[in-house]
């Protein structure tokens, strides 16, 4: 039987978060907006002749002048049509049109009703001629015509975007046009080899790279359709996955050769000139706008940007105004109101509602409108699971956030102890089967359900190919504030072998009603008893485990370094609480299976994947051990 595979809608959405927010979140009625806003279309010009669609919201209100707020967008300023009023803006909260801002919505070079030729995450040109584009002089280009062109506008502008549309707002913020005041790069698309959608230390996100089924196909001409998508025939993701089998299988089973962007992929397996050229970070220099990073501390898709690009920021424009907010959401959630909750985990306050209200509305207004009070003084506003609260930090990670090593020991203990044991003799094994490899998930699901990164991990500790390691009960709580790193021993029967390890909080097993109301939904009756709560988790392809341009083969059976980072928590193990952490060789469908040998993966074959058994090594030479950013 012939395979002719193609993945449903749902799976390519994920980099749309602001779209699939509108559906989710109540929508307002349209007349408040009609009777308040009129709407314009037009085809701004770029310095190389090239005009993009723009759609602009004016207040009716002719008495002051207003500001522009924007998102640039590649996945559509819809509606099309100047009498097609939306109930809201798909990527501007409301809250803007309440302030009596200009709306501004564009469609990027390329996608959907403007011309020219879409580029994936297209590069910063450094030393531009008066010619060269990229994303920065679109957005100038729009910014000074808008300027020019829109009565009754104050003369400053504010851009915002999440997950793509924050590579956008991003961008923005690079050589700045001086009208544009503030930025919110949020989730912002940043690194997609370093550590964002595609790639996590050498490693696919292979989920991810079905999104090019639905956003990667070439778009002939200016249009406002988008592309169908047909179904899974399941809902079962995993085993849809599975039967997908090798990545070598995607291109001729489900994009053929369609997909130019999958090919660049598959053509730069590494990290090289290619993917540098595309990343955001080293350009944030000297910048001018303010800019409010903002990312979730259970975003699996871009997290690391939100963190990283905030980073280079701070190195690289001292002097700037330019902050980090992390809230407790999954992609985008922070765009939906009330954010009190995430799958069984609650916060106890709504913190969607508190970021929009207290956070982002005031930081733009100062900024964009006259006599509005200053935002309040703090470098990072973070918050911490656990406890849940909120707290405006002087720096990030915070001062006193000290390094304390978490080692492995026999029979699945976790301490602050080192290792007594010597030798090689000292190790816990499994055996990882890619036929079989472990879910990240329990639920039967197409796409990540909002609250996998929360997920109790019960399912995944029950399973022989994972080892588990956790402390006695906690007489006082411990709070981490910061990246976590790992630092193991470990070796494999193959020649290549990845390795997820996941931090988890888990609560005690008689978890009662005192205590629950923090943890769960209200309006569920389930106790939290035991329940395992992914903190943080993350992989590494060990190839990898040097250099993400120079992969590097194990040596079968030989104990072999290696070290990487956990992107960043801010969370408390209370105390009763044990602090536990998986290790495991799978993480399927959401990282592609290695086949245990070194080659390329995206040219291995299904019968090139073998089984391999992994040790993990704890004694005096090979003291595997978490290091924990404890904060006193």
């Amino acid at each position: 039987m012939k395979h002719q595979l193609v993945l449903p809608v749902l799976f390519a959405l994920s980099l749309a978060p602001a779209a699939l927010a509108a559906q989710a979140a109540p929508q307002p009625d349209t007349s408040w907006l009609r009777a308040n806003f009129t709407k314009r279309e037009v085809m701004i010009p770029m310095r190389d002749g090239v005009k993009l669609f723009t759609a602009i919201y004016v207040p009716k209100d002719t008495t002051r002048p207003h500001p522009f707020v924007m998102t640039r967008t590649p996945y559509s300023a819809a509606p099309y049509g100047v009498d097609k009023i939306p109930a809201r803006l798909s990527y501007i909260p409301d809250a803007y049109a309440h302030e009596g801002m200009i709306l501004v919505t564009q469609d990027v070079r390329g996608r959907w009703m403007s011309e020219g030729e879409f580029m994936d995450v297209r590069p910063v040109v450094p030393h531009r001629t008066s010619t060269d584009v990229d994303e920065s002089t679109d957005t100038y280009d729009t910014v000074d015509w808008l300027i020019k062109n829109v009565p009754f506008n104050n003369g400053r502008v504010g851009v915002r975007g999440t997950s793509y549309p924050g590579f956008y707002a991003e961008m923005a913020a690079i050589d700045a046009h001086p009208a544009v005041k503030v930025v919110s790069p949020q989730a912002p698309v940043t690194e997609w080899m370093g550590g964002d959608d595609f790639f996590h230390n050498g490693a696919l996100l292979e989920a991810h790279s079905f999104f090019f089924n639905f956003f990667g196909r070439p778009r002939p001409h200016p249009t406002t359709q988008g592309t169908p998508v047909a179904g899974a025939g399941t809902p079962d993701g995993y085993a849809y996955a599975l039967r997908l089998g090798a990545l070598s299988n995607i291109n001729p089973r489900m994009y053929h050769d369609s997909v130019a962007f999958w090919d660049s992929i598959v053509a730069h397996p590494m990290w090289d000139a290619f993917w540098a050229a595309r990343s955001g970070r080293p350009h944030l220099v000297n910048l001018k706008p303010a800019v409010l990073w903002v990312g979730g501390w259970f975003d699996t898709e871009n997290l690391w940007g939100a963190l990283h690009a905030y980073a280079a920021a701070e190195r690289q424009s001292p002097g700037a105004e330019n902050r980090l907010v992390m809230g407790p959401w999954h992609h985008g959630q922070w765009n939906i109101v009330p954010g009190d909750s995430l799958g069984r985990i609650a916060w106890g306050s709504a913190t969607s509602r508190f970021f929009s209200d207290s956070i982002e509305i005031p930081f733009f207004n100062y900024y964009l409108l006259d006599s509005q009070p200053a935002p309040r003084k703090y470098e990072a506003a973070v918050f911490e699971t656990g406890r849940n609260a909120w707290h405006f930090v002087d720096a990030w990670p915070p001062v006193g956030a000290a390094p304390h090593n978490l080692y492995l020991h026999a029979d699945g203990a976790l301490g602050f102890e080192a290792p007594r044991a010597r030798g090689r003799a000292f190790y816990d094994e499994y055996v990882s089967d890619p036929a079989k490899p472990v879910p990240y998930t329990a639920e039967i699901t197409q796409w990540y359900d909002p609250g996998f990164m929360v997920e109790d991990q019960r399912f995944a500790s029950r399973r022989p190919d994972v080892l588990v390691y956790e402390t006695a009960p906690l007489d006082s709580a411990l709070t981490i504030a910061g990246p976590i790193g790992v630092d193991f021993t470990v070796s494999t029967t193959g020649t290549d072998a990845d390795f997820i390890v996941k931090v988890i909080d888990v609560f005690p097993d008689d978890y009662g009603h005192d205590e629950a109301f923090a943890y769960r939904r209200p309006n569920r009756a389930a106790q939290l008893g035991g329940y395992q709560m992914l903190v943080r988790g993350d992989v590494l392809r060990g190839k990898f485990r040097n250099s993400t341009a120079k992969p590097e083969p194990f040596r079968p059976g030989v104990p072999t370094a290696i070290r990487f980072t956990l992107n960043d928590v801010y969370h408390t193990f209370r105390v009763g609480h044990r602090l536990m952490v998986q290790v495991q060789s799978t993480w399927f469908p959401m990282i592609d299976r290695n086949p245990g040998r070194f080659e390329d993966i995206f040219h291995a074959k299904d019968s090139d994947f073998q089984k391999t058994t992994q040790r993990v090594y704890r004694s005096v030479e090979y003291p595997s051990h978490l290091v924990l950013p404890v904060l006193r």
